[in-house]
């Protein structure tokens, strides 16, 4: 056996042994020419509530929007334990204020001015937030643009982006799963924004 063919089986193997299988990639590029840029502002029904306001879910109570006290464009700190089921609430950003720049080969998100998260087309990589990791994978399924992030207990983020009302609105889906389970699902619509955001 081949020292190249050994160094697969073993990597194999050791994949294996971690449990959790990995993501599978997405494509590169961008087949369907969808354009997600522009500025835009979270559409609610009641008045918008600040981002350091928000406690959602996933799946225990965690708060996802900055602690008090926090600077502006701070990640929050995590609280995470074993119990909390799941790190991944520190890879969930959210704003009323959204800025989309869109690039050949990625998308930026500015949520509030203040934290940006880049994606590229087809990226397979480790991302972290101090020390906690996960991997990403990131591409478009037809005209939605698709970012899945798994922490390593399994669970994984996923966020979906779309255009819907010929342009108009920009709809996001969140979920959090594992085990083909689903422990948390939002779904977020913005319009586009009248006023520089």
């Amino acid at each position: 056996m081949s020292k190249a063919a050994l160094i697969v089986v073993a990597a194999a193997i050791l994949a294996g042994c971690t449990g959790t299988p990995p993501l599978d990639p997405r494509p590169a590029g961008n087949p369907m020419g969808v354009d997600l840029s522009g500025q835009w502002e979270l559409r609610t029904a009641a008045a918008p509530r600040r981002v350091a306001e928000q406690t959602i879910r996933i799946p225990r109570s965690v708060n996802t929007g900055a602690q008090p006290g926090a600077q502006p464009g701070e990640r929050p700190r995590s609280r995470r334990s074993r119990s909390d089921g799941g790190s991944l609430h520190v890879f969930l950003v959210s704003g009323n204020a959204l800025k989309i720049t869109q690039t050949e080969y990625g998308l930026f998100f500015s949520f509030d001015r203040a934290v940006v998260e880049e994606y590229n087309f087809g990226e397979n990589r480790k991302v972290n937030v101090g020390p906690i990791e996960a991997q990403r994978v990131a591409g478009w399924d037809g005209n939605r643009f698709i970012a899945e992030t798994m922490d390593e207990d399994g669970y994984v983020l996923t966020e979906s982006w779309r255009l819907d009302a010929d342009g108009a609105l920009l709809q996001r889906d969140i979920s959090i799963t594992r085990d083909a389970k689903t422990e948390f699902e939002d779904r977020q619509v913005f319009v586009r924004a009248q006023s520089g955001v």
